[in-house]
């Protein structure tokens, strides 16, 4: 089975919180796991639908919430536009303004800046986002 270690999880978080498990959730979670990058609810949407025909908006919503809250998808708000993505180790993102092109990546020298600074003003640090919005390569042409 696809995903296996994710379907684990997923089971757990709906029987620790007294929560149904549901084909139409176990739909959800296949197609978010079958995507690289950043995907819209409304994408998500979409594709189940070609699966589970009479599936709601509300019910694919909820169950993103859901994946969050059981540690396995991550949601960014960019730009005013909500995405989601499979959880992973921290990462910032650099935002297309113009296409939504959206890269990821990492810098060492950010990551010890901020525990520099969190450490001159006392300031334990329990998560953070660092977005940069921009025009990507494309669009600057």
């Amino acid at each position: 089975m696809a995903h296996e270690v994710e379907h684990r999880t997923l089971s757990r978080y709906l029987e620790d919180n007294n929560l149904k498990h549901t084909k139409q959730r176990e739909a959800i979670l296949d197609v978010f796991l079958s995507v690289e990058g950043h995907i819209t609810g409304e994408e998500i949407y979409q594709r189940v639908r070609g699966v589970h025909p009479s599936i709601g908006y509300t019910t694919v919503y909820r169950t993103m919430k859901l994946l969050c809250d059981a540690g396995l998808a991550h949601e960014h708000n960019f730009d005013g536009s909500t995405r989601y993505e499979i959880a992973q180790s921290h990462h910032d993102h650099l935002v297309c303004v113009r296409c939504g092109k959206i890269i990821e990546f990492e810098c060492e020298m950010i990551e010890s800046a901020q525990e520099r600074i969190a450490s001159e003003y006392d300031f334990r640090i329990l998560r953070h986002r660092h977005e940069l919005y921009g025009h990507c390569a494309r669009c600057q042409k």
